[in-house]
């Protein structure tokens, strides 16, 4: 990504202008944090406002995009400070534009927010935004039960934008004040050691193991996706070590890819930070953090699990032996380098779980360990020319990365602002249900087929939130638990990372290894069936979420979802008969969806 500006500044300049709009980014969401309550139309279009230059001016794919950029920011900033300079007379108007003026505030707001999410992800989420706001705006012409009543284009506009709802609605506060701290903390851990940290411990625990670069690929990826969050990334990153020393191994290239792009995939659903899917979560289901992480982390480790028990049924396969011992890392260097994110990790989860912190000052703290951490290298050795090299790094990645997902989840907020203002969320619901026959087993198909739909065109938090939004009622009205819900959309909006015919990490990770992408998918989807088949397994056995409360059964429900998967593995991937793989799998299958014993 270029980081000259479209004028042609001389060169070091812009990178410093772009370390210090970073550095303030990051300023500003910390500062949130410890000033106690600032009010939503303030944070909240500051937000947006930081979010901005990054979107429009920092990295422009064309003259066109540079020349316009610069006037949809002024435009945009314009609004962004409009609302938070009149924050307090605005929200007296109860959602009601009063002048013509504040009517073109609020439409060039909208606008703005759907060219920004148009720069940042492409198409396919600002039209479905589009296609809400013209419902908002027009559906009283619809007859029968799919109409509303229509609002005046005022009041319609306000609620999107001067009050707490629609673009500044509580997902955009959930951007504000939580994922924006854990962006910034993976940004920090990521500048560092923490990475090769990563690589480290993975190596050590599993190079010298049958097809060992293969599983030092999913354990790397495991605690490097878990705050990366984006399996594109965790592939880019991890992938550059594992993907070479894996084809170095003998592992032919499209298993080389399928075996990154697939344990990549999977950073989203690790605890403890889970992407920003998590921190939404906590926002829709009104379920601590605290509770969903340790919900999900059985889940999480069966699906690696499962990568883990297809890598070594394809190095039997092919005969794929460890790594050198030349290749692992040393003893030292192993203990050293883990300290890098092993601290920073262990200040997050000791401040949560043993202070009884937030997680956002809990994230703080951790931040803090990490920024402390950037003065030192793996020799030990201490650098201030070193910290300022990776705080400028860090400031760059954190500003870019929280200015992405403001866009993403402000454009959902659009969707989300409509579906609750018009009804149209509880209409589709009863839809589904119709549809479905009042039945469980046709609405979580339904319901799966929509994620997948929807997940190979937008990212996958978003996703999550439009299908949850819609589908997540009927779930709940056909006797699922919220959570549970929750977690089976958003895993099933997760599979599009590796399902053809739109699979971001398939791409990267093809790339990389030099393949054809379609022979990479093909290997993907066997190594990562567990995508696949533990959201319906959790459905049928919802012991296995409460692990908290109900350990033993959580247990037995693990104990047999792994025999299912090892099962459903060995046919997928084993070399035993065709009649025998079949059967195997079709066992396999039959055993995870089997409710678990009382």
């Amino acid at each position: 990504m270029s980081l000259s500006s479209p004028a042609g500044d001389a060169p070091g300049r812009p990178l410093r202008l772009w370390q210090g709009l970073g550095i303030l980014s990051i300023g500003f969401h910390l500062a949130l944090v410890f000033s106690g309550l600032v009010p939503a139309l303030v944070a909240r279009p500051l937000h947006m406002a930081l979010a901005l230059p990054w979107l429009f001016v920092f990295a422009p794919r064309s003259r066109l995009e540079a020349a316009s950029g610069w006037v949809v920011l002024v435009l945009g900033e314009i609004g962004c400070l409009y609302v938070a300079l009149n924050a307090g007379a605005l929200s007296d108007q109860y959602g009601f534009l009063d002048t013509s003026f504040q009517v073109a505030v609020a439409v060039t707001l909208v606008a703005v927010a759907l060219e920004a999410a148009r720069r940042a992800i492409g198409w396919p989420l600002p039209l479905v935004a589009l296609a809400c706001l013209a419902y908002g705006l027009f559906g009283q012409y619809i007859p029968g039960e799919y109409g509303h009543p229509g609002f005046p284009v005022a009041s319609f506009l306000g609620t999107m934008t001067i009050t707490e709802g629609g673009l500044w609605g509580s997902l955009t506060g959930v951007s504000v004040g939580i994922v924006a701290i854990f962006v910034i903390l993976g940004a920090v851990l990521n500048a560092g050691e923490a990475g090769q940290g990563f690589m480290n411990l993975a190596g050590a625990a599993a190079g010298r193991l049958r097809g060992g670069a293969g599983k030092v690929s999913v354990l790397s990826s495991a605690m490097f996706g878990s705050i990366s969050g984006s399996a594109s990334a965790n592939v880019a990153s991890t992938g550059a070590v594992t993907i070479p020393a894996m084809k170095r191994l003998g592992y032919p290239k499209a298993l080389a890819g399928a075996v990154e792009a697939v344990a990549s995939s999977g950073g989203q659903i690790m605890p403890p930070l889970m992407g920003a899917g998590a921190f939404v979560m906590v926002e829709l289901t009104g379920t601590p953090y605290g509770d969903i992480i340790v919900a999900a982390l059985p889940a999480a480790i069966l699906y690696f699990l499962t990568v883990w028990i297809g890598i070594d049924l394809f190095a039997r396969r092919y005969d794929l032996a460890g790594m050198a011992e030349a290749d692992r890392p040393r003893p030292r260097t192993v203990v050293v380098t883990t300290m890098f994110f092993l601290v920073p990790f262990a200040v997050l989860l000791t401040a949560m779980f043993g202070a009884g912190l937030t997680p956002q000052y809990a994230a703080c703290l951790a931040i803090l360990v990490g920024v402390l951490l950037l003065f030192v290298d793996a020799t030990p050795s201490v650098s201030v020319s070193r910290f300022a090299a990776r705080a400028g790094v860090a400031a760059l990645e954190a500003g870019r990365q929280i200015a992405v997902i403001a866009a993403i989840i402000i454009c959902a907020s659009i969707v989300v602002g409509v579906l609750g203002m018009t009804g149209l969320g509880v209409k589709v619901t009863s839809a589904i249900l119709a549809l479905a026959g009042e039945s469980l087993v046709p609405a979580l198909l339904l319901t799966a087929l929509a994620c997948i739909l929807l997940g190979m065109e937008v990212p996958t938090t978003a996703a999550y939130v439009i299908c949850v939004t819609i589908a997540g009622p009927a779930l709940q009205r056909l006797g699922i638990e919220p959570l549970l819900a929750h977690l089976f959309v958003f895993w099933f909006a997760l599979l599009s990372t590796i399902t053809p015919p739109v699979c971001g990490a398939v791409f990267i990770a093809a790339g990389m290894a030099g393949e054809n992408w379609l022979k990479v998918a093909g290997s993907a989807m066997r190594l990562g069936v567990g995508l696949y088949v533990i959201p319906l397994a959790m459905i049928s056995k919802p012991q296995i979420i409460h692990l908290a409360d109900r350990p033993l059964g959580a247990f037995v429900a693990f104990v047999q979802i792994a025999a299912g998967l090892w099962l459903l593995s060995l046919g997928l991937i084993g070399t035993m008969a065709p009649w025998k793989r079949a059967a195997l799998g079709l066992a396999g299958l039959a055993v995870c969806l089997a409710p678990a014993p009382a």
